[in-house]
């Protein structure tokens, strides 16, 4: 699929690192691609979500290097997780999860380690902060693809802002907490 460069709204994307605080919201930037992107670059603005449902899910190429690459990381990220997570809590491990991305693998591996899911949920945030570092190509400054880190980077400053205060962390675990007791019934109702 041949992309436009957006030299203009790329331009004026600011820079954000990691622990800043959102210059907009992500669903604000969002709509704001819908109205500048051409309709097949913004019909890929779906995929831009940290969604291990939607990662899992997304078996077919959806005309988008970085956007497959996206989906193929979290798809690894989130079945590793669930199959560390199993073996750790001693419960049926789901089949052997894929192992095409080490380096996701093992942050898989040191999340489902950490005691604090909280401490877990920022360890990931922050490793896929830097992965998205990675997948920046240096000769595509003015491609979609910094559309669509921008507005991924977005959503991780607004996940580490929920995460980090007080309420957001209380209701992290509690969230936290009812999956698993769910994830529990499911496995006594099965056992």
């Amino acid at each position: 699929m041949a992309y436009r460069n957006y030299y203009y709204f790329v331009a004026t994307l600011p820079s954000i690192n990691y622990g800043d605080k959102p210059p907009q919201s992500s669903a604000e930037f969002r709509e704001e691609c819908c109205y500048m992107l051409n309709p097949k670059d913004a019909a890929l603005l779906s995929y831009c979500r940290y969604n291990p449902k939607l990662a899992v899910e997304t078996l077919e190429p959806t005309g988008s290097d970085f956007i497959d690459l996206l989906m193929l990381r979290e798809r690894i990220l989130a079945l590793n997780l669930a199959f560390f997570r199993a073996a750790r809590l001693e419960r049926p491990v789901p089949e052997d999860p894929p192992q095409d991305i080490p380096r996701t693998v093992a942050v898989a591996r040191v999340a489902s380690e950490m005691d604090d899911p909280l401490q877990a949920a920022l360890f990931i945030d922050q490793a896929r902060w830097g992965a998205l570092d990675t997948m920046k190509a240096p000769d595509d400054m003015f491609g979609v693809n910094n559309i669509f880190l921008h507005l991924l980077r977005l959503q991780l400053l607004e996940r580490c802002r929920r995460l980090l205060p007080e309420i957001g962390a209380k209701r992290y675990r509690e969230s936290y907490s009812a999956i698993m007791d769910e994830y529990n019934s499911r496995v006594k109702e099965d056992g």
